[in-house]
């Protein structure tokens, strides 16, 4: 039976970056945008329809995060060590919680979410946003993405749904990049670079050599397009992932004006990821993280703005993402206070994480906009968002959030 719902009396920012459009309402029938306008202007159907008052509140799509870990929390040591594997999926689902009541309504894992974390919230078994998965983070021996510790200790989460990801040469990441694949990534993710929160290596360190990221992208081209992500601090290593043909780079803390061009000749998205970098950063001065990342997590902050900054202002496509999971869960719209920090518009900012995000994970004709034919992800917030772009940072004022039609958070008296 055909479902219609009305969403009217409040000012909606689209997410095209067109100006708000008062008194503006949109028809919804099932989970599917019809039509979208100033109230007075919407054709109402025959049949019965709910309607959802915005009471003058701001009208937004649901947002998406491009670089997330929804099955992480901090990756501490003593968790994998001590805490029962069960006990590492509960956490998770109060994780994908926190994060579609926060108003983002699709996430790109990257790492560690499998197949069953995807279903479970595809089947309504848990709360939690569209996800989109790349499973394991390729990793060399000693890379950012290997667990093993000098003590001998191997730390990372093990079982069936996720394979080994551990490759050195050609040969052994084409199979690690098939095993992914058959595991049922959406994505494929590869450390390019070191990590500012890794015990083995460091941000710059160059990871994988260009013939090894070649398969890792010929691959995924091969299995229906599968894009590659590209987790890179340095230099070197970005412009490694550049040449082989990566679709995004993840945090791009030392992009150089060589890899800025690359970018733009390719068409590559940047994920800044600002909120870990900023959150780092405080747990570093309250001594909260371990000695070997507190200098690193000090000093990136700044480098990392910058570049980013001379990336932004080149015309190179920035997609939101934030590495929550790395630090706290819920917090993702941070991002977006961030992003004007560093010097876009709130409007711009707000694109990024909708319009443009939509676009860097291949949905942009289902979601990232408020538009007819697209799916109905919608989320209201009591402020401006335009004026006080950073109170989009706080789920509390996130009033409703819609996902696929469906009402998942209603704060409305």
């Amino acid at each position: 039976m055909t479902a219609y719902s009305l969403i009217h009396n409040g000012t909606l920012i689209n997410g095209t970056g067109d100006e708000p459009l008062l008194n503006a309402a949109i028809l919804i029938k099932d989970n599917e945008i019809v039509e979208v306008g100033e109230e007075n202007s919407i054709s109402l159907p025959e049949e019965e329809i709910k309607r959802v008052d915005a009471g003058g509140m701001f009208i937004l799509p649901g947002f998406i995060d491009t670089h997330m870990h929804l099955m992480a929390n901090g990756f501490k040591d003593k968790d994998t060590l001590y805490d029962p594997l069960s006990l590492y999926f509960y956490k998770g689902a109060e994780n994908c919680r926190k994060t579609i009541e926060a108003g983002v309504t699709t996430v790109r894992d990257a790492g560690l979410a499998d197949l069953g974390v995807k279903m479970a919230v595809e089947q309504g078994l848990i709360l939690g946003p569209r996800i989109l998965i790349s499973v394991m983070p390729l990793s060399i021996t000693g890379g950012h993405f290997d667990f093993w510790r000098a003590s001998g200790f191997d730390i990372k989460i093990s079982y069936p749904g996720l394979p080994e990801h551990i490759c050195d040469g050609v040969e052994e990441v084409r199979k690690r990049v098939r095993e992914i694949i058959r595991c049922k990534a959406d994505f494929i993710k590869v450390m390019v670079t070191g990590g500012v929160m890794s015990a083995n290596d460091g941000p710059e360190h160059t990871q994988f050599t260009v013939e090894e990221l070649k398969v890792v992208v010929e691959e995924g081209e091969n299995h229906e397009g599968i894009k590659v992500m590209a987790h890179g601090h340095g230099a070197e290593g970005i412009k490694n992932a550049l040449k082989a043909g990566a679709h995004s780079i993840e945090h791009g803390s030392y992009l150089d004006d060589e890899a800025i061009q690359m970018m733009i000749d390719q068409g590559t998205y940047l994920v800044p990821t600002f909120v870990v970098m900023h959150h780092n950063k405080k747990l570093a001065e309250a001594g909260e993280l371990p000695e070997w990342g507190i200098e690193q997590a000090l000093e990136i902050v700044d480098i990392h703005k910058k570049n980013i900054k001379k990336a932004y202002e080149a015309g190179v496509r920035i997609a939101m993402g934030t590495d929550c999971g790395v630090v706290s869960h819920g917090i993702n719209l941070e991002e977006l206070g961030f992003l004007c920090d560093m010097g876009m518009s709130a409007e711009e900012a707000i694109v990024a994480g909708t319009k443009t995000a939509a676009e860097c994970i291949g949905y942009e004709d289902k979601i990232g906009t408020v538009e007819a034919s697209k799916l109905a992800d919608i989320i209201i917030c009591k402020k401006d968002p335009i004026a006080h772009i950073k109170s989009l940072g706080n789920p509390d004022n996130i009033i409703l959030v819609m996902k696929d039609g469906k009402i998942v958070k209603d704060l409305r008296n």
